[in-house]
């Protein structure tokens, strides 16, 4: 396909796909891609491997194991015999081919890959989970694929993609008391709709961004797909630079491969769409039962009564969420409500250290929550706790599809973990001047 004059504005992802297909990639082009990282799951990690050796069969070789890395995350620990089955499979595959398997316990995939500088500004990474766009917070390009395509990556280092059309999110101000990343993500959700952004790429920029820790960028990244988004990716700055050091990386030191710059969008980039987003006017949203983009104000639920709190998954499972939750929770009194169960599920092994180090596990463990393996949880219903039938729950979560945490009779709720601390205290969902209060105090 015959690409634009070099001198053509180009979008973050259109860069990024430039630079790992060695041409010029526009929105549209249909392009060939060298893969910097692949990540896949116990969910379907198997399925993967099936399709590997029937491409190639038993005896071909991952190309590039050093950038291969599955995660035991989402049947964690395995209750069954075939899933059991599953992670010996992954275990014996990855030790044939030299890849690496982060053990049941040590966290969500994604999480992992920011964590410990395998993901770098500039690069582009698929995963077998959807939620792999997270990364785009650290400015990669990051995007979930289906089995085949993991399969196809590990045989031959590359994925074929289209290149996707850039929605971009202007950011203005900051956000309020009380209101969290996770309003923020809620309401852009709403604004697109559950398809509004599909297969394109949410690139976020503007002054607003500033104001944004890491953790907030991670989880408004994690909560685009709700929206159908192929990838959604950050600016590198100041923020991205200390996140980085402080995870004992630089941009392009991981892994050993060659180093990259962090990519800025150019002036002049053409966009399908733009929005514009004063964060000081993001109030407490909440997503409504059954779906991430049925989302109202969290005046609209208040007083909804709740029968499990659930904190955890790689939108709502970092240190900085079960600190706002237990700020929440203490505010509201520091007692789980009668007929309430408070589930605890940190997205990693460095976030679990990080929570028993300073008290929090240690804090709400004694005041009666339940904590479970790290890793997937109860958010997509294959491990943890699962709802008993007819349970209306409030949760940190990404999703909230009929029958996602193992129960169709369950009723789920989406909200930041400061408005679920208060829920596990109260046993109702609160209302936004509640979360105004315990955010200023």
């Amino acid at each position: 396909m015959t690409g634009p004059s070099p001198t053509q504005p180009l979008t973050i992802a259109e860069k990024i796909l430039s630079a790992r297909s060695g041409g010029m990639a526009r929105a549209g082009d249909i392009v060939i891609c060298n893969v910097d990282c692949v990540l896949g799951t116990d969910g379907s990690g198997p399925m993967a491997i099936d399709y590997f050796e029937r491409m190639a069969g038993a005896t071909a070789a991952v190309v590039h194991p050093e950038r291969v890395f599955f995660s035991l995350d989402h049947y964690a620990p395995p209750a069954a015999p075939q899933t059991v089955a599953f992670h010996e499979r992954i275990r014996a595959f990855a030790s044939a081919h030299g890849a690496t398997v982060f053990a049941v316990g040590d966290g969500i995939s994604h999480q992992l890959a920011a964590e410990t500088g395998i993901v770098r500004a500039g690069d582009l990474v698929v995963g077998a989970d959807s939620h792999t766009v997270m990364l785009g917070a650290c400015n990669a390009l990051a995007i979930g694929v289906g089995s085949s395509d993991l399969a196809a990556a590990m045989l031959t280092g590359q994925v074929w993609l289209r290149v996707p059309e850039t929605i971009r999110v202007h950011l203005t101000g900051a956000l309020t008391a009380g209101v969290a990343a996770k309003d923020l993500a809620l309401a852009i959700v709403a604004l697109l709709g559950s398809d509004g952004a599909d297969y394109r790429c949410v690139e976020f920029g503007g002054q607003g961004v500033t104001s944004l820790r890491m953790d907030d960028r991670f989880v408004i990244c994690s909560l685009m797909v709700e929206a159908g988004a192929k990838a959604a990716v950050f600016p590198y700055d100041a923020e991205t630079a200390q996140y980085v050091a402080a995870q004992g990386g630089a941009v392009g030191k991981a892994g050993g491969r060659a180093v990259r710059d962090a990519v800025a969008a150019d002036e002049g980039a053409q966009h399908s769409a733009e929005l514009t987003v004063d964060l000081r006017r993001i109030t407490p949203r909440v997503a409504l039962p059954h779906a991430p983009d049925n989302v109202a104000t969290l005046d609209a639920a208040a007083g909804t009564p709740v029968q499990m709190v659930f904190a955890g998954t790689c939108t709502g499972g970092r240190a900085s969420d079960f600190h706002a939750l237990r700020v929440g929770f203490d505010a509201a009194g520091g007692r789980i409500a009668d007929g309430v169960q408070l589930v605890l599920t940190p997205a990693s092994r460095q976030v679990f250290d990080e929570l028993t180090a300073d008290g929090t596990i240690a804090h709400l463990v004694a005041a009666g929550a339940t904590l479970t393996t790290t890793g997937c949880g109860a958010c997509c219903g294959t491990s943890g706790v699962v709802p008993t039938d007819g349970m209306t729950v409030i949760s940190t979560a990404n999703r909230n599809f009929k029958g996602r945490m193992g129960n169709a009779t369950a009723r789920i709720f989406l909200a930041s973990p400061l408005a679920c601390g208060m829920a596990a205290a109260t046993g109702v969902i609160p209302a936004a001047g509640d979360l105004t209060a315990a955010g200023a105090s």
